[in-house]
């Protein structure tokens, strides 16, 4: 127990980090939509709240808001993703979104973190943390869920759930077990951690916590500003030759994804992967989409230009 719980701390500090947040703040999880269930449970919504949300958002945001609909009775409204923020409505209770949305990578919408406190912000950050530079405090969310396999490299089953603490009172935990007790010998009579360990999964092993703990130190080896810095970089060079081979790509900001039209998304995501190259098609949408990390180079953009 210990040396899981000693390895527990190395990964909460390691997510902390990444997020500009205190370590008391981050609750381990075992994905993001986990982090996002627990905060969307966990909050006082029914009859009468509105949740404003993207109709473009990932299934692991738009599953959880489905859940909350049908069980709670909460309107669950849809507005553009660039338009959120103006979108918000005097029944509104919770804005939920991406961070770097999924499909095309443009980030948050601008005017989200001037809502104040009565609009809570739920951030996804799938294809946000660690890939890149985040200043928790100046998003301006109150809730921020992310996960560990994707852009830190770490095993299936690790993420992160932080939430703000002025509104840590308004989440009650979901499920309290063993390890979200302060005091387990007490049983019923034990308190919850006072902090975010509250809303820990109970489910992560020390196997699984040493191998985020050992991925990340990879990564951060060059310097985490280095990692940030090449990935963008070339994410940016892949949608100009994209452009130049005359390939329409999606509004973007300066992230790692890249998305382009294709008349046959299909089949192009086959005939890339034919030559080798892993790339993703996005159902419902005209787009392919290439999720450019640290551990490429030039000469992969190439490769994936050149087999269109």
């Amino acid at each position: 127990m210990e040396t899981m719980f000693g390895l527990r701390d190395l990964q909460r500090a390691a997510y902390a980090e990444r997020l500009g947040a205190r370590p008391e703040d981050v609750a381990l999880t075992s994905c993001t939509s986990e982090g996002i269930v627990r905060v969307l449970g966990g909050l006082d919504l029914g009859p009468g709240d509105e949740v404003l949300t993207a109709p473009d958002e990932h299934p692991g945001l738009l599953g959880p808001l489905g859940t909350l609909r049908a069980r709670r009775g909460v309107e669950v409204r849809t507005a553009p993703f660039e338009g959120l923020a103006d979108a918000v409505g005097p029944k509104t209770r919770l804005v939920a979104c991406s961070h770097v949305n999924w499909v095309t990578g443009a980030v948050r919408p601008e005017g989200l973190a001037e809502l104040g406190p009565d609009v809570p912000v739920l951030l996804d950050g799938a294809q946000g943390v660690g890939a890149v530079p985040i200043d928790i405090a100046a998003l301006g969310c109150a809730f921020y869920a992310g996960s560990g396999q994707k852009w830190l490299c770490g095993p299936v089953g690790t993420g992160m759930l932080w939430i703000a603490p002025e509104h840590r009172e308004q989440v009650a935990p979901i499920g309290a077990t063993y390890l979200n007790l302060a005091d387990p010998a007490h049983g019923l009579e034990s308190p919850l951690h006072p902090d975010a360990r509250s809303y820990d999964s109970p489910a992560i092993s020390a196997e699984t916590s040493a191998a985020a703990v050992a991925a990340h130190a990879v990564l951060a080896e060059p310097g985490w500003d280095a990692v940030y810095e090449r990935a963008r970089t070339l994410a940016a060079g892949l949608a100009d030759r994209l452009r130049e081979r005359g390939r329409t790509v999606a509004r973007r900001d300066d992230t790692t994804l890249v998305s382009w039209e294709e008349d046959d998304p299909e089949a192009t995501r086959d005939q890339l992967a034919g030559a080798g190259i892993v790339v993703r098609n996005l159902p419902g949408t005209p787009y392919v989409r290439a999720s450019v990390g640290a551990w490429n180079d030039e000469s992969d953009l190439e490769r994936l230009v050149g087999a269109l």
